[in-house]
């Protein structure tokens, strides 16, 4: 059995794990449901390296597990593709680029990856475990988000944006499900899976679109080449979803949604409810201006305007604290 407390895998009779020296729970009879087989196969092909706790959730492309670093008993998340997409070639070049990708980046925004591995079937990731969860969790939880904390988390979110625009990578998959939160609030970009570097962009020149609808671009849903400002409009909708409780277009399917994020303007949030600041509208809007060359020009352009706007309207940490304290505490007690 798999030690409780470290992870090590022990004979089915040890009273004590081996490594630990923890007591072990006594097995009552023969177990009724089967062992999970990628778990098992995860803790042997790290080679103790890392202590494999348990399954935290799964996403379209991975399932992810809280794990310890075996010697600095640092708390890591391992991103393990699917092994359906693992036999993918396409997909799992995209899971090795995520982490070429960010192992270019060195930004306190921007979540690191600390170690990728390929072992037959088995592909993975390893980055450090982030106790905040993420803002779709907030958005999932709360609905929406209040001017203040929505505008500081975007502006960490455009500055973590230009430093990666300025080494020629193109995110284009920002949304609310890859800004992860540490305890402490920051917030730090993550899944740079389908970003496209001028030196390393061969899977999207197949004139297919890449991304989550609902975020993407106008020029990004027609299949077009794209540069930084397209980041900067997800940055956009992201704001205006965070201050209204939806993005700016839905539709029944993908392509609804990308023939509006083309062919029709979004009402500005300060029309739908009047709470909205009508400076934070004007920059919502700006974003998403459907020419590339009527949004901000770079990243820290956007950043430094949201910081603008929240000292223009004086808003004091204590709000923002609130907001954290809320947030971090339920989401750190649902993930352990």
């Amino acid at each position: 059995m798999f030690c409780p407390e470290c992870g090590t895998w022990n004979r089915t009779r040890a009273v004590q794990c081996g490594r630990c020296s923890a007591e072990l729970p006594e097995v009552s009879g023969t177990p009724t449901e089967q062992p999970d087989s990628e778990l098992t196969n995860l803790r042997r092909s790290s080679g103790g390296r890392y202590r494999v706790m348990r399954r935290m959730g799964s996403g379209g492309m991975a399932h992810v597990y809280y794990a310890q670093h075996a010697q600095l008993d640092r708390p890591l998340v391992i991103k393990v593709l699917h092994q359906h997409l693992a036999r993918d070639p396409e997909m799992r070049e995209r899971f090795r680029r995520e982490a070429e990708a960010s192992a270019q980046l060195y930004h306190p925004n921007i979540c690191p990856i600390l170690d990728f591995a390929e072992l037959n079937d088995l592909v993975y990731l390893v980055m450090p475990y982030l106790a905040g969860g993420s803002l779709a969790d907030v958005l999932i939880r709360d609905k929406t988000v209040s001017a203040g904390p929505a505008a500081s988390i975007c502006a960490q979110v455009a500055a973590a944006l230009d430093y990666a625009h300025r080494r020629g990578i193109v995110h284009r998959d920002v949304k609310p499900d890859n800004v992860l939160f540490d305890e402490d609030g920051h917030a730090q970009l993550t899944d740079f899976g389908i970003a496209t570097a001028r030196f390393h962009g061969r899977l999207t020149r197949m004139g297919r679109a890449m991304g989550t609808p609902h975020y993407m671009s106008p020029e990004q849903a027609m299949g077009k080449m794209v540069d930084g400002r397209s980041d900067l409009y997800a940055v956009g909708v992201m704001l205006y979803e965070m201050v209204l409780g939806f993005p700016p277009f839905d539709g029944a399917d993908s392509y609804s949604v990308g023939y509006k994020q083309v062919h029709e303007q979004a009402v500005a949030p300060e029309i739908i409810d009047s709470r909205v600041p009508a400076e934070l509208s004007t920059i919502i809007m700006k974003c998403l201006a459907k020419q590339a060359g009527d949004r901000y020009q770079t990243g820290f352009e956007l950043a430094d305007t949201l910081l603008a706007f929240l000292a223009h309207n004086e808003y004091r940490s204590g709000q923002r604290a609130a907001f954290l304290t809320r947030r971090t505490s339920s989401a750190a007690v649902a993930s352990l």
